[in-house]
């Protein structure tokens, strides 16, 4: 009697629920995949709140402070099955008159990330608004790598988030894209290099 060796699907299959273990269990899959449009998203879960976006940090300051802030439970707006908190009534307003303008892209995922069909990361305390929209990033990192092309990088997340990620379960879809990689993936070493290699032909000034 043979054993037939096991096939790509029960290789990623195992590897898939390895990393759901790993990456935060059961509760984190809950936050970041509500059941509405804006599934995934970089959110956690708490008693008040079981989808808070961004760990509840205010998404309106970013364009009317230029800087983050942390939101507070008394000044929040649930959109699409989806908490958001503000650090005043002015912020919650801003909100509630237009959402869209304000959630942030690719689900507040990080950004660079979402250029690999990956979705993860996302720190509040890094960020940029480009043509009127909030990117958030993992890290220093990786807005510095997104910024190597930003055109381009910006072009390759909006077809990801559009063709594979929007409506997709974060945590599948992550540990599928870590297995099966984008053509043009780099990893975090190569990244720096490349922004280290930018950097050093910028001239001071």
């Amino acid at each position: 009697m043979t054993t037939a060796l096991p096939t790509l699907r029960h290789l990623l299959g195992g590897f898939c629920v390895a990393s759901l273990l790993a990456l935060g269990g059961c509760g984190a899959m809950t936050a970041q995949n509500p059941s509405s449009p804006l599934k995934p998203v970089n959110a956690v879960s708490e008693p008040a709140a079981e989808h808070l976006m961004l760990k509840g940090y205010d998404v309106v300051a970013y364009f009317t402070l230029g800087r983050h802030a942390m939101g507070f439970g008394s000044y929040q707006s649930v959109y699409q099955g989806v908490t958001f908190r503000f650090a005043n009534a002015e912020h919650k307003a801003l909100f509630d008159r237009d959402p869209a303008r304000y959630v942030p892209q690719y689900g507040g995922f990080c950004a660079n990330g979402i250029s690999y069909a990956i979705p993860w990361g996302g720190d509040a305390d890094t960020w940029r608004i480009i043509d009127g929209k909030l990117y958030i990033f993992g890290g220093a990192g990786s807005r510095d790598a997104f910024e190597l092309d930003v055109p381009g990088n910006i072009r390759l997340a909006d077809r990801y988030w559009a063709d594979e990620v929007a409506g997709s379960n974060s945590f599948w879809q992550r540990s599928k894209r870590l297995v099966l990689r984008v053509p043009h993936y780099k990893s975090g070493a190569e990244l720096a290099r490349l922004v280290a290699e930018a950097k050093a032909k910028t001239p001071v000034k």
